[in-house]
């Protein structure tokens, strides 16, 4: 199986999600703080997880995304599916012609199974599973900040004001006059 950084986020983001929705929309911006994950990668993926109705969003000041099910209806293996990930161990891509046209490799049916294996383990282990995990092992979830921190964690800085010439000629008459 070749999981890779897209799988992985997204069950990241989705155990994120999971974690965090009952206090209301959850940020792209918040996972990505949080879980350490391009803010612009987040949007691809759960643009994929919209369109494969793992997730709803929300628009709007205190908007984000919401699961679109019960994290006890979603499994992993959707997760990893939805994202475009191929659950996938063969050299053919289960195409079964892998020396060639018709022509499969001595290992195909061990890999095949393999497959079989991996799809059937990812799609026991459900969301709720591994966010009870994470609750189990401590993770103390935060609650959601209110909107006037959320739109800014940061002191507004006032612009900083200075009496100069903003030019050469202003700079010489400026001299010109002492």
């Amino acid at each position: 199986m070749r999981l890779t950084t897209k799988g992985r986020f997204a069950v990241t983001a989705m155990i994120d999600l999971g974690l965090r929705q009952s206090g209301g929309p959850v940020t792209l911006a918040a996972i990505s703080q949080r879980q350490q994950i391009s803010l612009s990668y987040l949007e691809q993926l759960f643009g994929k997880l919209r369109r494969n109705e793992l997730v709803e969003s929300t628009r709007g000041p205190g908007g984000g995304y919401t699961l679109a099910r019960k994290a006890s209806d979603i499994t992993v293996a959707e997760i990893i599916v939805s994202v475009d990930e191929p659950i996938d161990a063969t050299q053919c891509g289960g195409k079964e012609n892998c020396l060639g046209e018709g022509s499969r490799c001595m290992t195909h049916d061990l890999w095949a199974t393999l497959n079989q294996r991996m799809v059937d383990f990812l799609t026991s282990v459900t969301l709720q599973k591994l966010v009870d995990d994470q609750l189990a092992k401590g993770l103390q979830v935060e609650e959601a900040p209110s909107l006037k921190r959320a739109i800014s964690a940061l002191p507004v800085s006032q612009p900083i004001r200075i009496n100069a010439p903003n030019s050469v000629f202003a700079l010489g008459n400026a001299f010109s006059k002492a």
